[in-house]
């Protein structure tokens, strides 16, 4: 009950709708309507259509925020009862990650993905406040509070985000506890300290970045999707070496939550920036390129980074939103409410 009285009290204050708005420009609505139409299911749920159409509690947590930055409540709450029905079944407040229409049950594995989690109550938490929805409050508060008690561990003095509650601490893995540095969705913390007040979220925040900004694997000093953080920070065993599909977020979440420094950044665009804008992946061992990615959502990041650093106009092509696949649009429909409201100039 105090979350909810300082959820009631505090939040109207410090995330009101006019701060929400400064803060985050909307996505059109004619680039919303060309999204849902191919990734957002009639029955609520957002279609990883480069993964046999499954769904994510990520995609889910996407979904609700594009939505809301949309100002679409009806959609907003189509996405979140399928949520809130088919993917929040554990006794701890958090979301399965997974949800196969090929599958029967549709989840198999209970598992969370805290990024999604993180998504979906920082959304709920945005969406409450707008719409005047005291059960997404209510809900908001109560996923925040599972991330905080069961997510969010202490070791080595650090504070971690666990990327799932089962299979990552220092007690399930010999290189425990590993951590993914992309699931730092560094705009939504400031949000969770004010719903679940706790110091822990400052020093996730300043952690976080800290150990992102130290992370220089391979020869072109490059973070990696999975990371141990047992001791000396280095790329976990068992995973892909590399700056991957996960890593490449990095950039753009430091970038929307105003938290990125400049001398970052730099070093990542001379590691992900292909001669003509393309995105590349890399082998952490060797620096080779292991994926040249073209599609305009995946080029947006490079797009960012240029206009942020150098000032550079988003090329004229890359400016209208036309849907490929579920995971580079996402990406691109971010990156263009950031550059809209925060970098007009390099439109």
């Amino acid at each position: 009950m105090r979350y909810l009285l300082i959820f009631g009290l505090v939040l109207a204050v410090l995330v009101g709708p006019a701060e929400a708005d400064e803060r985050q420009a909307s996505v059109k609505a004619d680039a919303w309507t060309e999204y849902k139409s191919k990734f957002l299911d009639p029955s609520g749920r957002i279609l990883d259509d480069a993964n046999g159409n499954v769904s994510h509690s990520e995609g889910q947590g996407y979904g609700l925020l594009l939505s809301f930055l949309a100002n679409e409540p009806a959609d907003f709450e189509q996405i979140w009862s399928f949520t809130r029905r088919e993917l929040l079944l554990r006794d701890d407040g958090l979301a399965a990650w997974k949800w196969s229409p090929d599958d029967d049950p549709h989840v198999t594995d209970i598992n969370n993905a805290t990024d999604g989690d993180i998504l979906i109550a920082y959304s709920l938490a945005l969406a409450a406040e707008r719409w005047s929805r005291n059960d997404y409050s209510q809900a908001a508060v109560s996923i925040a509070k599972a991330i905080l008690d069961k997510t969010v561990v202490d070791h080595g003095g650090r504070t971690l985000l666990l990327p799932g509650v089962a299979g990552f601490a220092a007690a399930d893995r010999a290189d425990g506890p590993v951590i993914n540095p992309s699931y730092w969705v560094f705009e939504a913390l400031p949000v969770f300290d004010r719903l679940v007040p706790s110091p822990k979220w400052q020093a996730l925040a300043a952690d976080g970045k800290a150990m992102i900004q130290a992370m220089k694997f391979g020869p072109e000093d490059m973070p990696a999707d999975w990371v141990s953080a047992k001791t000396t920070l280095k790329p976990a065993s068992g995973f892909p070496r590399e700056f991957g599909f996960n890593a490449l977020r990095i950039p753009l979440y430091l970038m929307r939550a105003e938290q990125a420094d400049r001398g970052f950044l730099l070093r990542l665009q001379r590691g992900m920036s292909g001669p003509h804008g393309e995105l590349l992946t890399r082998d952490l061992e060797t620096g080779a390129v292991r994926a040249t990615l073209t599609d305009p959502g995946y080029r947006f990041i490079n797009h960012i980074l240029a206009c942020v650093l150098e000032g550079t106009k988003v090329p004229e092509n890359a400016k209208a939103f036309r849907p490929t696949q579920y995971y580079p649009s996402t990406l691109h429909l971010l990156g263009l409410t950031f550059v809209e409201e925060k970098h007009p100039e390099c439109l």
